[in-house]
């Protein structure tokens, strides 16, 4: 079994969008988080979605679900106070809908992230399958510079061997909770994503090569930008 783990509990503050959070802004009539979640719907591989909601907007979340007939939606979950939080409510609300498949597989993906596509996706599955997890990343294309807390320069690192850690990270459901209840029960609450996590517990990961354009919408040029694609790709059917 594969399931779509969506998180959508943020509120944007960095696009300055006034009252709207930035998953839910529109591109063309339709929200960005429909778009990322068309992408799993279509996908076959995938067995079911679960998506963890900010508590205000899981009501209008799931009027646009029915409207533009997302059906592969098990369920929606209050994200929490802190992304880590909002990733494992995610997590328990797929074991739940997972029961008793030991072998249920995880794909832990930004609502924000309406880019990915078949390939990738599909490549998540079979790295979880063959290596027991799968990082999807893009190869750093600038120069990597460690920074003390002042920005001083203390590090470059070599581009041949660094990653920009992305989304879907993807593991075994039963790997990845067990992680993250860990880490509760350690009162560890910042992890940024899942990598980060699995990283601090020495659990090895394999990365997932991935497409520049998987970008997340986190600022106004983010979405602007994910506007120009998806006319450029409406463009290309009509050509």
């Amino acid at each position: 079994m594969n399931i779509a783990v969506i998180f959508a509990g943020g509120l944007g503050k960095r696009m300055n969008a006034k009252a709207t959070p930035k998953q839910f802004l529109e591109v063309h009539g339709k929200p960005i988080i429909i778009y990322t979640l068309e992408q799993f719907e279509t996908h076959p591989e995938i067995d079911g979605i679960v998506i963890a909601c900010h508590p205000d907007w899981i009501r209008y979340l799931e009027e646009k679900i029915y409207k533009f007939r997302v059906e592969k939606v098990w369920g929606i979950t209050a994200g929490g106070s802190t992304g880590q939080e909002s990733i494992y409510n995610g997590l328990c609300l797929a074991k739940e809908k997972a029961g008793e498949d030991e072998d249920a597989i995880v794909l832990i993906h930004d609502g924000v992230r309406p880019l990915i596509n078949a390939d990738l996706i599909s490549a998540n599955i079979a790295s979880v399958k063959e290596f027991g997890s799968a990082i999807t990343s893009t190869r750093a294309t600038e120069t990597f510079a460690i920074t003390d807390t002042e920005l001083t320069v203390e590090k470059i690192m070599d581009r041949n061997v660094s990653q920009i850690a992305k989304a879907p990270q993807s593991f075994y459901l039963k790997d990845i909770l067990s992680v993250h209840e860990q880490a509760k029960a350690d009162g560890v609450t910042d992890a940024i994503d899942s990598c980060t996590l699995m990283h601090r517990y020495g659990k090895r990961m394999r990365i997932v090569e991935g497409p520049y354009t998987n970008i997340k919408i986190t600022t106004q040029e983010d979405f602007y930008m994910f506007r120009a694609l998806q006319e450029a790709r409406e463009n290309m059917q009509l050509n």
